[in-house]
């Protein structure tokens, strides 16, 4: 009877112990724990405080591009040799060549089309997105308008995978044109 007599104290005793430990647990930090979880959580959001942008050139960009400025001064003048800027992504490109591969696959040409000449605008000298816009061209019922994207494929790749193709398509084309303008 005895040993049952210890395990009901026991028990009674871890009972009335636990909210000693709980309290002990759950008191508020220290300063110095304060600091160290502050610490870490802005470690977490950024390394640097200071947000602004430093935009001022290096201090040696005049001596190694002298001509740099000019630019910026003959951004009135229009006959300036500063073009217009193009979008440069060659990544949204392959995956435009990658959709219109897609449609290209199931014979839905318009949406091809499509796609392949929005490759081009973020890559205007991208070989593969030429020649399948010269293919859909010609699916879609216009072959005239295949043969610049033909002739851009050669120009880019003149020894490439598709290079027999796109000559083939060309001479074919040409001399449709050829039989058309002599039967009117």
């Amino acid at each position: 009877m005895s040993w049952k007599r210890n395990i009901v104290a026991l028990f009674i005793l871890s009972v009335c112990l636990t909210p000693m430990w709980a309290q002990e647990e759950t008191s508020a930090p220290s300063a110095q724990d304060q600091k160290e979880q502050q610490s870490a959580r802005e470690g977490e959001l950024s390394s640097s405080k200071d947000t602004r942008i430093d935009l001022t050139p290096p201090a040696d960009d005049a001596k190694k591009h002298p001509d740099s400025g000019a630019a910026i001064m003959d951004s009135e003048n229009p006959a300036s040799d500063v073009q217009e800027f193009q979008p440069w992504d060659p990544h949204k490109a392959a995956k435009d060549i990658e959709v219109g591969d897609y449609y290209f696959k199931r014979k839905n040409y318009r949406a091809a089309r499509e796609r392949y000449k929005e490759a081009l605008v973020y890559k205007p000298n991208d070989a593969i997105a030429n020649f399948r816009l010269a293919e859909c061209q010609e699916k879609t019922g216009k072959p005239a308008e295949a043969v610049p994207y033909y002739e851009a494929y050669l120009k880019i790749l003149p020894h490439g995978p598709l290079a027999p193709d796109a000559q083939k398509a060309l001479d074919r084309l040409k001399a449709s044109d050829v039989k058309e303008g002599a039967s009117k």
